[in-house]
């Protein structure tokens, strides 16, 4: 009998969006050639052998379809473009950039964090800014408040307060947006 501290194996789920090759496992699929042709239907080993044939690889592409749709095409190419697509989607994401401050910044790290936000805000990004208050800082809202209001006057010639400042509970926060057209 395993002690109880055991480790328990888990079932290792498939961390691959698509099955490829062996993995399909339908007796017939749709297949679509590498250029994007139809193929008809056929049994799975035979398309198999075809992509096979070809040097690449068949990816079972819409899994839901009857009969399954198989893609024959090079999959690690496929992969890197998926990546790099994902990559590209995330990098032009529309998400705003978010700084922390702090009550009792000291007036240096405050420029280094008002230069970053100049930054994001002439990429023509929104930027929150967030304030948390620790322990007895919350004494000393009206700190906060002046920091805040430095900060909207240190970047008005760039931005406009898009959501003004508000309060929830220990945090402190407000949304500038852009005024500089993007380029391009």
């Amino acid at each position: 009998m395993p002690s109880r501290y055991a480790y328990q194996r888990r079932p290792r789920r498939d961390r691959e969006k698509y099955r490829v090759n062996e993995r399909i496992r339908v007796p017939e699929v749709r297949v679509v050639g590498p250029d994007g042709k139809q193929l008809g239907i056929m049994r799975t080993s035979d398309a198999l052998d075809l992509a096979y044939s070809m040097g690449l690889d068949l990816v079972e592409v819409a899994p839901n379809e009857r009969p399954p749709v198989a893609k024959i095409m090079d999959y690690g190419k496929f992969k890197y473009q998926e990546k790099k697509k994902s990559r590209e989607a995330k990098k032009h994401s529309n998400e705003p950039k978010e700084i922390s401050v702090r009550p009792r910044i000291e007036d240096h790290d405050l420029q280094v964090k008002l230069k970053k936000m100049r930054e994001f805000l002439e990429a023509g990004l929104k930027v929150r800014v967030k304030m948390m208050f620790r322990g007895r800082e919350m004494k000393y809202i009206g700190q906060g408040e002046e920091v805040m209001k430095r900060i909207i006057d240190e970047l008005s010639d760039i931005s406009v307060v898009d959501v003004p400042i508000k309060r929830e509970g220990r945090f402190m926060t407000m949304m500038l947006r852009s005024t500089v057209k993007k380029k391009g």
